[in-house]
């Protein structure tokens, strides 16, 4: 695999993050492993508490040079200096988020495992599409984004694709070939040391 067909890394910040310790962790794994974007995602709907992780995170970002967007929050995004946002529902806000935030923004969807999501944002100008969980998650989705999707969508569509939700060496490994990028969250984050955990599930395409 060359390094232009290596897929790259996308990492997702855990749903609860401590302000205190957070930048130095983050730090650690974007030290660790090359890492292409940075995604904010928090659980917390306080949003004096999201754009205080914003900051933290933006300038831990920025110092490395990788672009940070956030999930949903438009108005934060554009408020905060980052890069862009990360959307869910598909090719919904798509043209609402770009007109909010001007070309030169990132604005990517998550398209759940529907062949059909992902091409609507893609014609709605997504710069790119997330796909997953490609493993086996927590309740609330609708089953998993099967490897034929990403073939699929390797083999006729333009837009670059993400895979995400679940991933395994074993999905890793075999993903490679067809995907443009990995998001890695929770997959690192629940380790006790998340820099190592990285390395390790990124060992495949390194």
């Amino acid at each position: 695999m060359s390094d232009n067909d290596r897929p790259q890394l996308c990492l997702i910040t855990p749903a609860e993050i401590d302000l205190e310790t957070f930048s130095d962790a983050l730090s650690s794994v974007l030290d660790a492993v090359e890492t292409a974007c940075l995604r904010i995602s928090l659980s917390t709907r306080d949003e004096d508490r999201i754009a205080r992780a914003a900051d933290a995170v933006r300038l831990v970002a920025h110092e490395r040079d990788i672009p940070a967007v956030i999930e949903t929050h438009v108005q934060i995004a554009e408020r905060h200096g980052l890069d862009g946002v990360h959307l869910n529902d598909g090719a919904r806000s798509i043209r609402t988020a770009r007109k909010a935030l001007g070309p030169d923004a990132i604005v990517g969807s998550y398209c759940g495992n529907t062949r059909h999501e992902g091409i609507n944002a893609g014609e709605a100008g997504a710069d790119y599409v997330a796909f997953g969980p490609v493993g086996s998650v927590t309740l609330g989705t609708d089953g998993a984004a099967e490897h034929e999707l990403f073939e699929w969508w390797s083999a006729m569509i333009e837009v670059p694709v993400i895979a995400e939700g679940g991933l395994t060496l074993g999905l890793v490994e075999s993903l490679a070939p067809v995907t443009d990028f990995f998001a890695f969250g929770d997959e690192i984050w629940n380790s006790e040391d998340p820099a190592q955990a990285a390395r390790a599930l990124f060992a495949p395409i390194l």
